[in-house]
């Protein structure tokens, strides 16, 4: 038995995440407020109308109907805000709680927002290109916070995050730099990758890694001027200091 579970990270942000608690906010509402009341077959409909299916997505261009299409990229941002089951909405939104604060305050409020959805739109087209004519929907927000994730990785590679660990008998937490754990995590992606693709449904891999890059590339063009790339992060006590001088 192995499990590395990140909880906490010691990286304050220096002005308040407005943007990523709301969109932590909008996850849990859409879910608790449509989702969870459902029946099963009541969820396999709304997954249907909500969800991304590649084949209807790449349908649209042929021949293209402007109303059709308009829904098939809706569906993109529907299914960002949708979850497959409480496991799933909660691992999710514990990454977007730990790493988005931080990117938010990269980014600035506008560009973060816009950020996320890129992430979230490169990561379900990615998966789509895998298998452009399943018919599967595809829910999740994992594609925006992988782009999350990429967008710590970058700027914030060495600041320590508290690990919950459990290896066999060994139960413990412990302070990893950033960039073990979440390389960890990318390499957990890579190594899913191929079994993934072999399967009908289950965990979107590829929308995973597709945000990923997503984020890898957008984060250079959005993060404000001032901000540098491998940062250490900021220590709890520099958060303080900076809010007494303030």
């Amino acid at each position: 038995m192995f499990l590395l579970l990140p909880y906490r990270d010691d990286n304050p942000t220096r002005k308040f995440a407005l943007i990523n608690w709301c969109l932590i906010a909008a996850n849990l509402w859409v879910f608790f407020a449509y989702q969870f009341p459902l029946t099963e077959k009541q969820q396999l409909a709304y997954y249907s109308a909500f969800g991304f299916i590649p084949a209807s997505f790449f349908a649209q261009f042929s021949p293209f109907e402007p109303t059709f299409a308009a829904w098939e990229w809706a569906t993109a941002l529907t299914s960002m805000f949708s979850h497959g089951g409480i496991l799933h909405l909660f691992g999710n939104l514990l990454f977007l709680y730990l790493y988005g604060d931080n990117v938010e305050d990269a980014l600035g409020k506008v560009r973060y927002l816009l950020f996320y959805l890129l992430c979230g739109l490169g990561g379900a087209i990615t998966q789509a290109l895998t298998n452009p004519d399943s018919q599967v929907p595809m829910v999740g927000a994992s594609g925006a916070i992988s782009g999350v994730i990429a967008g710590y990785l970058l700027l914030y590679p060495r600041a320590n995050v508290r690990v919950f660990y459990w290896l066999f008998l060994f139960i413990g937490t412990i302070y990893l730099p950033a960039y073990l754990v979440l390389g960890f995590w990318v390499f957990e992606q890579i190594i899913a990758l191929p079994e993934s693709m072999r399967a009908a449904g289950g965990v979107a891999i590829a929308a995973h890694l597709g945000g990923f890059v997503s984020g890898i590339l957008l984060v250079p063009l959005l993060k404000r001027k001032e901000v540098r790339f491998f940062q250490k992060g900021h220590s709890r006590a520099f958060a303080r200091n900076t809010r007494r001088i303030r």
